[in-house]
């Protein structure tokens, strides 16, 4: 399972176990869109090549308000 959480400078990630943080310029440059209008859909497919999305996309900007 992969867990994401979300705040206004990036993203802190665990996944398989292994937790990191992508950081706003990272995601803003792998997706190329800014910060607050990417998704979490977005985001969790820069981290798992093959993710079970469920659920409708929520930009950042809505998840950290």
């Amino acid at each position: 399972m992969t867990v994401l959480s979300f705040d206004e400078q990036g993203v802190d990630v665990v996944y398989q176990d292994v937790e990191f943080r992508l950081e706003r310029e990272l995601i803003e440059e792998a997706i190329e869109k800014s910060y607050p209008n990417v998704t979490d859909h977005e985001v969790l497919k820069i981290v798992d090549e093959d993710p079970t999305l469920t659920g409708e996309p929520r930009r950042i900007q809505d998840i950290i308000g």
